[in-house]
């Protein structure tokens, strides 16, 4: 009986100890765009980036959206947001560890000259419900 009680209490405490959610790895780079970029050449780049970004090991699940400002204060030196989310930080590192020399690291290379994102953040993503 002992063991039976035992074994219902472990079985317990490791369903409390599951997390309550899965945080997703988000990483937001702010871009400034060539003056004379459009927005659906930036977006034919994205796309184009998250196909390679596919291929690689850790790249099969990302995400990816491309952020205009339409009515702010200021946007600094920022023409767009390039977010790219990853549903775990396990993938995310994954991805990174594979980077220098991949696909889709060719393809920034391609679109150095129509738009620059120098600056990002990486976040814990966790959507609400």
């Amino acid at each position: 009986m002992k063991t039976i009680v035992g074994l219902l209490l472990v079985s317990m405490l490791m369903v409390a100890a599951v997390p309550a959610y899965a945080a997703e790895a988000t990483q937001m780079w702010r871009c400034e765009m060539d003056d004379d970029a459009s927005e659906a050449a930036v977006m034919a780049g994205a796309a184009k980036w998250l196909k390679a970004a596919r291929t690689m090991k850790g790249g099969e699940n990302l995400k990816a959206h491309v952020y205009f400002p339409v009515a702010v204060n200021a946007t600094g030196e920022m023409d767009a947001m390039f977010i790219v989310v990853a549903p775990s930080f396990e993938e995310w590192g994954r991805f990174w560890d594979n980077y220098e020399g991949s696909p889709a690291a060719a393809v920034d290379k391609e679109n150095e000259e129509m738009v620059v994102c120098p600056d990002s953040v990486v976040w814990e993503s966790i959507k609400v419900k």
